[in-house]
Formats: C-alpha cells, sequence, structure tokens
C-alpha cells in the first residue's frame, strides 16, 4: 500500500508531465497515461460545468455598476497584475465599473523615506501639511501605475487586442473632517458630494473610471481621503449593485458556522466583536465600512482575497463564492415560476432526488407542474423554490420541494429564505381558499415545527393523499392549519 501511494502521488496533486506524449507508437497505452488523459477530459468537464453555471451571473452582472476598491496593500501584492486583467474582464462582460485605489503602505514608505512618521486616528491618517504633499506624489504615481497597466491593453492574455478606456478626473468634492474628538485631522478629508453626472457619462461608453484617493473642495483645497470611505459613499451616491473591497484575509470568523460566507448586517456586526479580529486593523475597519454601507442601503458588500489569483472572478461568478458577502436584502423577490426558472429549479432539487430525500421528478413533469411553484432569487440568480398542489376537497393542500440553494443551506440567510418561501406559499393558499397545509419530509421535521406546523399521523391526510403514501420511506406529516395563523 505505501509503494502504491508513493508511486502515484501525482494523483494526489493533480499534477503530470504534459511535455510528455500519452502514448508512443507500437507501445500500448498505460494505466498511467490513461488515467492523465481521463484527468484532462475532467478538467474540461469541470471548467465545461463551471462555465454553464456562471451563465446566470454573467447575464445578472451586465449593465450593474460595481465600486471596487484596490487598496495599497494589494497594489503592492504579485497578485496585483491577475486582478487587473479580472477587473478588465468585467468591463468586457458589460459590468460598469468604478475603480477606487488606495495608497497607505506606500505613502507610510514614502514618509518614512523623508523621515515624516505617519500618524494615524481611529485607522483614519491625519494629514499634515507636509504629509499632503507626499500624499499628492505617491497618489500620481499610483493612478499612473493603474492606467497604464490598463492602457498596455494586458499583453500575454486573451484580452491583449481588448482597449479598456479608462477615464480619472475631479469626480468627487471634498470637505475636511475637521477636529473630532479633539483630535486636528488637517488636510484629512471626507466627501462632500460626487458628480454623478460625469461619472455616468463615462460609465455609459463602457469606459472604467478611476477615482484616487485624493479630492478637492470647491474653494480649491487639496484633501487625503480614506479609500474605503471614498469607495462606500461612491457606492452610496451611484446606487451601485455592489461594492468590493480587496483584502489579505476574508475568513475571520470563530463562528459556530464555520463555512459560512454571507451575512446579514447584524450577523457581521456582532462577528466584528470576535478577539480575533483587531479592531485596529485595516481588515476590522473595511468590514465595519461594508456593515455600514449595507445599513446604508447597498444591498451588497464583499470582501475579496487579493492574494488569490481568480478569487474576484470566484466570488462573482459561483453560487457558493469565494469571499465574505454582506447582503442587506436577502430577498429581492420571491415570485410565480416561469418555464425559464425550470432549468434553475432542476438545478437546486436534483441533488436531493438523487439523495432520496426528494421524490424524483421529470423535466417534462416539472414543465406541466410549473404553475404549481414559486421561486426566490438572490443577487440575481435563483436561491430557492417551493411549490404548493391544491388537493380535491379544495380546503387542503400539499407543501412540497421547499429547497433553498446549498450556498445558504445551514445558514441564517437560509433560514430566513425558507421562511420567506413558507410566507408566500401560505399567501397563494390562502388566496386560493386552502385553510389545512400538509408537508411530508425525511429530514426536517424540526424546521417545519419551528415554522408552526405540528406532527400529524398518516391517518390525517385526505384521502386521495393517504392512498399515495409510501410506507418505505416512512416520511413525517408535518400540518399547518392556516385557520390559525
Amino acid at each position: 500500500m505505501r509503494s502504491r501511494q508513493k508511486n502515484h502521488d501525482w494523483q494526489k496533486t493533480g499534477q503530470y508531465d504534459c511535455s510528455k506524449p500519452c502514448w508512443s507508437w507500437g507501445n500500448p497505452v498505460n494505466s498511467h497515461n490513461i488515467l492523465n488523459i481521463m484527468n484532462i477530459t475532467n478538467s474540461s468537464a469541470q471548467f465545461a460545468r463551471w462555465f454553464r453555471d456562471s451563465t446566470p451571473y454573467i447575464s445578472a452582472h451586465r449593465g450593474s455598476t460595481f465600486v471596487v476598491m484596490l487598496g495599497g496593500d494589494a497594489l503592492a501584492h504579485n497578485n496585483y497584475v491577475n486582478i487587473l486583467h479580472d477587473l478588465a474582464l468585467l468591463t468586457v462582460l458589460g459590468v460598469r465599473l468604478v475603480l477606487v485605489h488606495g495608497a497607505r503602505p506606500q505613502l507610510d514608505a514614502a514618509l518614512e523615506k523623508a523621515g515624516l512618521e505617519s500618524q494615524y486616528s481611529n485607522y483614519l491618517r491625519i494629514t499634515d501639511a507636509e504629509t499632503l504633499g507626499i500624499a499628492k506624489s505617491v497618489s500620481a504615481d499610483l493612478r499612473s501605475r493603474v492606467e497604464a497597466s490598463f492602457s498596455v491593453g494586458l499583453p500575454t492574455t486573451p484580452l491583449h487586442n481588448t482597449e479598456i478606456s479608462v477615464y480619472s478626473g475631479n469626480f468627487v468634492n471634498a470637505q475636511p473632517i475637521g477636529v473630532l474628538e479633539g483630535v486636528d485631522y488637517h488636510y484629512s478629508g471626507q466627501v462632500r458630494s460626487i458628480r454623478r453626472s460625469a461619472i455616468e457619462q463615462a460609465l455609459g461608453v463602457n469606459s472604467l473610471v478611476l477615482i484616487s484617493p485624493l479630492a478637492y473642495s470647491p474653494a480649491g483645497e487639496t484633501y487625503n481621503l480614506c479609500a474605503e470611505d471614498l469607495a462606500m459613499e461612491l457606492a452610496l451616491q451611484l446606487e451601485a449593485e455592489k461594492l468590493i473591497f480587496f483584502s489579505e484575509t476574508v475568513f475571520p470568523f470563530n463562528s459556530a458556522r464555520k463555512n459560512q460566507s454571507v451575512f446579514t448586517p447584524t450577523e457581521a456586526q456582532k462577528l466584528l466583536k470576535n478577539d480575533s479580529v483587531d479592531e485596529h486593523s485595516s481588515l476590522h475597519y473595511r468590514l465595519n465600512t461594508l456593515i455600514r454601507a449595507s445599513a446604508a442601503g447597498v444591498s451588497s458588500g464583499q470582501l475579496v482575497n487579493y492574494t488569490e489569483d481568480g478569487a474576484l472572478l470566484q466570488e462573482l461568478f459561483t453560487a457558493t463564492g469565494h469571499g465574505t458577502q454582506i447582503l442587506s436584502g436577502i430577498l429581492e423577490s420571491v415570485r410565480a415560476a416561469v418555464q425559464s426558472d425550470i432549468a434553475g429549479i432542476i438545478e437546486l432539487i436534483q441533488p436531493l432526488e438523487e439523495a432520496g430525500i426528494l421524490l424524483k421528478r421529470s423535466r417534462d413533469k416539472l414543465e406541466q407542474e410549473i404553475d404549481h411553484f414559486l421561486v426566490a432569487e438572490i443577487d440575481g440568480t435563483l436561491a430557492g423554490c417551493c411549490a404548493l398542489y391544491p388537493m380535491p376537497d379544495n380546503h387542503t393542500a400539499e407543501l412540497a420541494c421547499l429547497v433553498a440553494h446549498p450556498a445558504y443551506r445551514q445558514t441564517s440567510l437560509g433560514d430566513s429564505l425558507g421562511a420567506e418561501l413558507l410566507n408566500a406559499i401560505c399567501a397563494r393558499a390562502t388566496s386560493l381558499g386552502i385553510n389545512r397545509l400538509f408537508a411530508l419530509t425525511t429530514r426536517t421535521r424540526d424546521w417545519f415545527i419551528e415554522n408552526g406546523f405540528e406532527q400529524v399521523s398518516v391517518s390525517d391526510l385526505p384521502e386521495s393523499k393517504k392512498a399515495m403514501y409510501n410506507f418505505q420511506r416512512n416520511s413525517k406529516v408535518l400540518l399547518l392549519n392556516l385557520g390559525k395563523n
């Protein structure tokens, strides 16, 4: 067994030498080469599946406005070029992109080189006249570097012939922070207003808008702004669909739900109190800013790891994501299902059917019964479904196929999603004159009881349903009396 493991270590890593042929003339194909071919085929299949699964997200994001904050720490990392490639790809896919760059570590280094000390209070920099002069130089250098990276056409990538127009300018009007708690912030400023029409005009011609953390007052004064706060204000005033921050860490939480990556603002605020998140760190400030943005009206705030190649694409174009997301409005809508939802419903229920949790339904059956279904959307994609089947007595119905997307199961968002779907089903049932709602389940008895159902016996089922009851499945029978609801 040891020698077998040693000889096939490549199987664990998935690596093999592509420079060597998989076969040679006159020699049989050995098992190692067969597995190499299978590995290539599996990779192709995985890519094809990923691409198909990303299609709803590509459609949902097209025409949306994203405000992205790329801090100075991200600009200093060697993955910075890959991030720019992915941002360029977003513009090609039709995302209206506003990019705010930071400059904190670069300015700290420049001040140290000049023999000056960096001063902070509550994470915000105190910008005196000397610091402001150096900040102008550092910011101009970083902005030029980002513009140049887009202007060269992204060589050695499939986007090398794609022109990415970058607009920079005085899009932001600033005012001084002033004196807070006895601290004079001098030339540190905050957003007073933005020139929304000018930004919209640039976005309207498919240009990327690049904004530096320096802005000017109506009196002509220059102020140094916190990039996180600047990005938040831009997202609010532009009514952006997403506010995205890059950070070195995106899963800092020691919560009971260790795999949870989507949070409500209230949940995220509680988790910020965790001792493992330094309250003076950039991570803490960025998460807190996303929470504030969410409370002020930004529907989706996301934190993405700048050290991982492709993390942004995984976060935006996969259901499970690859970052930390804060959602203010959990559900965009619960609505009646239509024929175009069938593929999404199948994606939701098929794994549960294969696991024996749900009874199997063919696509033809779903097409015939689509009018019975409701669906819920989160972030522009199908996140859950359920169905209502009235019974012959016209006063009783079955609740079936109540399913949440795997990304939200075992999270509080999944609980909220299920509750919203249940409320919508109850409303539909009541409008049809139904006063008793049955559900059969093998796994989720407790959830139904927590949401007002009571367990009853098989004998309490209507005759038409009782005759179809499968005693081998031994499903629990739950009843909700809508007359008492």
